[in-house]
């Protein structure tokens, strides 16, 4: 098989466990060494690579996660296109458990994280104000409709540090700003992405309410093993979806965001 891919999935080996053919490679980076090996396998007449961004045996915690290494890697193989799904905790009543959210805005909460591949001496100021791809939320959004799926065709994900979730006082902070989904892993993985010209769609599986709604006290605050199982009981579904979104995505990409660099530097 030849080693290289047009689309990148970050997201775990039951996405991939059952197809045939696979290989699984390990990918040298400037910077250090990717969550885990990649899968290399065809979908839908599509060379994909999948990398479980936690590593197969979830080692690593959101923000012990190189993702500088996971994006590059992805590059080095030939993807242009990246399909970033996640596990994420609804801030307003009317995102629920079980739907999905193809985010179009991300806040970003988190610090110390290596975020950038341009340090110098080439100062690069990337664009961000529209950070998730309008061509692949577009066929995310139209292929969720397709299988029947529960989807929001926008909102804002706020990211925070971790691996702790949310106290009530910052999940009412985050709601009350009316922002739709809480996570820990998107950034700085979207921008990573735009630096290296590569689009990018978040495919988020709401899996909780964050730290409760004050209206309903009836809800349970998140909890690791609430999210494991509202994902599990939806992981198939995702996978379907995220198989419908490779079929559907066009050959040729005709978005702006393999140019993006002509605009970002002096």
């Amino acid at each position: 098989m030849e080693r290289r891919a047009e689309i990148g999935v970050f997201g775990g080996s039951g996405f991939y466990s059952f197809l045939e053919d696979v290989e699984e490679v390990w990918v040298e980076t400037p910077y250090g060494a990717p969550s885990d090996k990649i899968a290399l396998a065809t979908v839908e007449g599509r060379k994909v690579a999948f990398l479980p961004r936690h590593g197969k045996d979830h080692r690593y915690p959101p923000h012990m996660i190189n993702y500088r290494a996971n994006m590059w890697a992805m590059k080095s193989l030939g993807c242009t296109r990246i399909i970033s799904p996640c596990a994420a905790g609804s801030l307003q009543p009317h995102v629920k458990p079980g739907d999905f959210v193809v985010s179009d805005q991300f806040v970003n909460r988190t610090w110390g994280r290596q975020d950038t591949f341009y340090d110098g001496p080439i100062t690069t100021h990337i664009s961000c104000a529209e950070p998730y791809c309008p061509e692949m939320r577009q066929v995310a959004i139209d292929s969720a409709k397709k299988l029947g799926i529960t989807v929001h065709e926008t909102g804002t994900i706020v990211v925070i540090q971790g691996p702790r979730f949310s106290t009530k006082a910052e999940s009412r902070e985050f709601a009350r700003n009316g922002w739709e989904v809480i996570n820990m892993t998107q950034y700085p993985e979207v921008v990573l992405a735009k630096e290296l010209e590569m689009c990018i769609v978040n495919i988020a599986l709401i899996t909780d309410y964050d730290a409760g709604l004050e209206d309903d006290p009836t809800v349970e605050p998140v909890s690791h093993e609430a999210v494991i199982k509202v994902f599990n009981e939806n992981n198939d579904k995702l996978r379907k979806l995220l198989f419908e979104i490779i079929k559907n995505l066009p050959k040729e990409r005709a978005c702006q965001c393999g140019e993006i660099l002509k605009h970002s530097r002096a």
